[in-house]
């Protein structure tokens, strides 16, 4: 499992745009992915759950990505949360 903490930072926070780009990334990948805000943990590859959290900037999330291409799926969704969801 890989994990990565982080602050959200995009302006608007987890708003449709961005959570879309996120689920359609996770899409490409088969490992499981899991974001978590607090205590509240929600399916990375669903938009559902990803607008459930409600994530804001400044807001401390947490990703863990689970299986085969845990590695590569894990730098893709970095690299497109530190590029702040190209916001």
């Amino acid at each position: 499992m890989k994990v990565y903490e982080f602050t959200l930072q995009n302006t608007h926070g987890l708003h449709a745009r961005p959570a879309g780009l996120f689920v359609q990334e996770c899409g490409k990948f088969q490992s499981s992915v899991a974001l978590f805000k607090g205590d509240t943990k929600v399916n990375g590859k669903s938009m559902l759950g990803l607008m459930k959290i409600a994530a804001s900037k400044g807001d401390q999330l947490k990703l863990e990505v689970e299986g085969a291409d845990e590695e590569a799926a894990l730098a893709a969704l970095k690299a497109l949360i530190d590029n702040n969801f190209g916001e």
